[in-house]
């Protein structure tokens, strides 16, 4: 199956993804374009660097939301993509991407959802107290991770935890969880 990687940031979980591919954790899954709307993610060098096509579309320059995902749906069916996989992208998806990929836009979210939504679910987590969070992977809808819930992992957070440690308990939870998830989607075609 021929993945979309959208990412914003860094790329950690997409190179968790390249990762798990490159040891032949996900037979059933090319990664075939990495997109991000930063110019100067790192997520895109790291693509580069695994001579992974990258694309980095500007929402700014164009007029509306749907011209921007217009644009991007085009690169989309020119790479035959036939899922996309949000790792840290920072922007709601639109109608236009969702009505073309309708159950085939995944996400990973740090929290156990559909408790803390939104782009700070771990630090609203934290904030709040709890005892317990983790990774949410689902399904991506109209809503603000509202879409099916696909898998989860939990962590306990302890006193002696920070915002730092727990982020990174997250990410090790991400970095397992997403690949995992993956390769069962693909394998079942």
């Amino acid at each position: 199956m021929r993945i979309a990687v959208f990412a914003s940031g860094t790329g950690t979980n997409y190179r968790a993804i390249a990762a798990a591919a490159a040891k032949g954790q996900l037979p059933h899954v090319e990664l075939a374009l990495v997109l991000s709307d930063r110019e100067a993610a790192p997520v895109l060098a790291k693509a580069a660097a695994d001579a992974v096509p990258q694309a980095f579309v500007d929402p700014k320059a164009y007029a509306s939301k749907v011209a921007f995902e217009t644009h991007i749906l085009a690169l989309l069916q020119e790479q035959q993509i036939e899922l996309i996989v949000l790792a840290g992208y920072m922007r709601i998806i639109g109608q236009t991407l969702l009505d073309a990929y309708r159950g085939k836009i995944i996400n990973i979210h740090p929290s156990l959802l559909p408790s803390f939504p939104g782009k700070n679910g771990l630090a609203d987590a934290f904030a709040y107290g709890v005892k317990i969070t983790g990774a949410t992977v689902h399904y991506v809808d109209a809503g603000i991770d509202t879409g099916p819930i696909i898998a989860q992992e939990m962590i306990r957070i302890t006193e002696d935890d920070t915002l730092a440690t727990v982020t990174e308990k997250i990410h090790q939870i991400e970095h397992r969880l997403y690949p995992a998830v993956l390769a069962k989607l693909t394998e079942k075609g």
